[in-house]
């Protein structure tokens, strides 16, 4: 960087109109990205701090505390012909080097000389200095806003310019200096502008570091951390005052922190006898559809309070409350009228009507998929020793809601009205549970279903999903996944694993591809493969974010075969805590050598070890300590102890290590060949009986 380089803030930003509230994140995060990647390509200088993001419904800026303001010094080194080439016999430029020396825009005297391997040759050597930051500036904004993931781009007056939502002024300061830039017709100026109603009027930056506090005294929280601190505190108080607890949903928060500018709660509350309605009907409306705070009691059970918030701090928050209240009474009034109704009908002639509805044209109706899911769950329910008849049951219930008015309207309670209905109808209270735990985990971070049979029912109704699935055609491409297969897979896998149903998959697989109703085109075995492969492959990343590498995955995955996936599991878990040993490393790279020495031998290798043929120290110790190695481990295989088991094997790395050293395998006499070759099968066959550990070596 030229030494008399200053060090300026940089501010810019792009209002707009509202943007789109669940884009909001995303784009504010494109634009800072963009910003700094323009920087960084150019090669100026700039500290980021603790800077960040910062974005409203109507704005999104960059505020970086320190940029240079002007680029490096820019250096090219161009190579041009040797001197063979170059000079001809007299000493004098030949074509080519005139040539090189015109394109470089100098005389040919002034080119310098190097040498490389080939010998000494012409270069051009130029510095230049670096462009001012300024005059760079607006092609760095063009470019962040071009890579920007604008959902559904939008054109307003007569011109060509799309963005999210129409643009209405840019700021671009660097330093207390004006940077000239354009963007969609908007010339960059230090004139934002403050709330929309609180101060609708313009507001001047002197400089890059009044930004924040400046529009904070115009009513407009930039800092979407700051703006979401305070709906927090704003919800909480208003709860806390109406005698309750705010229920805060992560994404509702998110919204609402998209939404405005100056969030203020306003506490409301509606007639209980809506509180007769399933709660979690009353929270949807509030939440999804309103984006409001329900107001939870000392049991954690839905009061008659909410809160929502504003963006406007109203002379007349009476007539805020008013509206609040108006707008959440139709829809609580409808969900009541639906659940009166469908508590008329009961869930058994709901169920009826299944038979009308298209699952998937190749896989019949939705009736169809309960019977299959039926006898998929009565064979889990007996495998895991729960009550086969109530698995019965629950599955034949488990799809019923959809034919139900209340889902009808807010789909979300899939399985949530069926367990309400399930119960008005004197079902029992496991089934009824059942019904809902199926859809467990219902998104990311979700538990699984909490009780066995609710397990059961969830397995059974995605080895369905997974098997119709693949055998329809329907397998995930690219970001496209209309069944939701790959999160079926991890909600299968999720709820083996952690719910401990010790149950082998392959014969569970196999039973759901033959009962669909359409016979795979690549055949029975092969779409099982597939379905296997797709469900470890969700594994991988599951356990990845638990900080299990792709290592010792692969190494669980393609050594001996796992009987169930909490075995897999257990195995997992074991070879995780093995790599940390020291004798680790060793015994993998050992047993990767064993494996490739095993696999290039001629012949079979013999079943059998003779001892009479051990004829070196080394490898008759090494016999000695498989054999203690295998009888310790008998046992703990059996148990499933698998850390004890790789415990006890990183033992044998004294006699493993002085075996390589001291013993050359393949002896000239074929009968001791043959026998340190058992002696090798008998060592790596044990110490992959958890896991192929080979695959930790690098």
């Amino acid at each position: 960087m030229a030494g008399d380089t200053t060090m300026q803030p940089l501010l810019v930003e792009l209002g707009t109109e509202e943007l789109p509230v669940k884009a909001l994140p995303a784009l504010g995060q494109a634009f800072f990205d963009g910003i700094v990647a323009g920087l960084e390509s150019r090669g100026i200088h700039f500290e980021r701090g603790e800077s960040k993001p910062l974005y409203t419904p109507r704005r999104l800026a960059v505020l970086l505390p320190a940029v240079a303001s002007e680029q490096p010094e820019q250096r090219s080194e161009v190579l041009g012909p040797y001197l063979n080439i170059a000079l001809d016999a007299d000493g004098q430029p030949t074509r080519a080097l005139q040539g090189f020396a015109a394109k470089a825009g100098v005389e040919w005297t002034a080119l310098e000389k190097t040498t490389d391997a080939k010998g000494e040759r012409f270069v051009h050597r130029s510095v230049k200095p670096g462009a001012r930051t300024r005059d760079l500036l607006g092609g760095i904004i063009d470019e962040a806003i071009a890579g920007m993931p604008i959902p559904k781009p939008m054109r307003w007056g007569n011109h060509a310019h799309a963005f999210a939502r129409p643009v209405h002024w840019l700021v671009a300061l660097l330093g207390t200096e004006v940077v000239d830039a354009e963007v969609m017709g908007k010339r960059s100026d230090r004139m934002s502008r403050g709330h929309r109603f609180m101060h609708d009027k313009p507001v001047w930056f002197t400089a890059p570091g009044d930004y924040i506090e400046s529009l904070r005294a115009a009513c407009v929280l930039v800092d979407p951390d700051e703006r979401r601190a305070r709906i927090v505190s704003e919800v909480e108080s208003a709860a806390d005052a109406a005698g309750g607890t705010a229920r805060i949903d992560a994404g509702i928060l998110e919204e609402v922190n998209g939404l405005v500018e100056w969030p203020v709660a306003v506490s409301c509350s509606f007639e209980r006898d809506f509180l007769a309605v399933p709660a979690e009907a009353l929270i949807a409306a509030m939440e999804t559809h309103q984006k409001f705070f329900p107001v939870l009691d000392e049991h954690g059970a839905l009061g008659e309070h909410f809160v929502g918030i504003a963006n406007i701090a109203s002379r007349d928050e009476a007539e805020v409350r008013k509206g609040y209240e108006r707008v959440i009474r139709p829809r609580f009034a409808d969900a009541k009228f639906f659940f009166v109704e469908d508590m008329k009908q009961g869930l058994a002639s709901m169920n009826e009507g299944l038979a009308t509805v298209t699952y998937q044209k190749q896989l019949g109706s939705v009736a169809d998929k309960v019977a299959r899911v039926v006898q998929l769950a009565e064979g889990i329910a007996a495998a895991a020793g729960a009550d086969a008849a109530s698995a019965r049951r629950a599955a034949e219930l488990s799809k019923a809601d959809l034919q139900s008015r209340l889902v009808g309207e807010f789909p979300e309670l899939q399985g949530i009205a069926g367990r309400y209905y399930a119960a008005v109808g004197n079902e029992p209270v496991q089934v009824a549970h059942a019904i809902d735990e199926a859809y467990m985990p219902r998104f990311a971070g979700d538990g699984i279903a909490p009780s066995p049979l609710g397990r059961v029912l969830a397995v059974a109704e995605r080895l369905d999903t997974l098997a119709g699935g693949f055998v329809a055609g329907l397998k995930p491409t690219g970001n496209k996944d209309p069944f939701a297969l790959r999160r079926n897979a991890l909600g299968l896998g999720r709820t083996l694993i952690e719910g401990g149903l010790d149950l082998a998959l392959a014969p569970f697989l196999t039973d759901a591809v033959a009962l669909q109703p359409v016979s795979p085109k690549e055949g029975a075995e092969a779409t099982i493969a597939e379905l296997s492969s797709f469900i470890f492959d969700r594994l991988r990343g599951y356990y990845a974010d638990q900080g299990v590498t792709s290592r010792q995955f692969d190494a669980v995955l393609q050594g001996a075969t796992a009987s169930s996936l909490p075995d897999f599991d257990r195995r997992l878990r074991a070879i995780a805590e093995f790599a940390l040993l020291p004798e680790a490393d060793a015994l993998a790279a050992a047993n990767k050598r064993s494996r490739n020495i095993l696999r290039k031998a001629e012949g079979e290798v013999p079943d059998t070890l003779d001892p009479a043929l051990l004829v070196e120290p080394a490898e008759r110790e090494l016999a000695e300590a498989v054999d203690a190695a295998i009888a310790d481990t008998d046992p703990l295989l059996a148990g499933r102890d698998y850390v004890a088991v790789l415990g006890r094997l990183a033992r044998l790395r004294p006699q493993v290590d002085a075996f390589f050293d001291a013993v050359m395998v393949n002896a000239d006499d074929p009968a001791i060949r043959g026998n340190r070759l058992a002696l090798l099968k008998r060592l790596s066959d044990r110490l992959g009986s958890v896991a192929a550990i080979e695959h930790l070596s690098g």
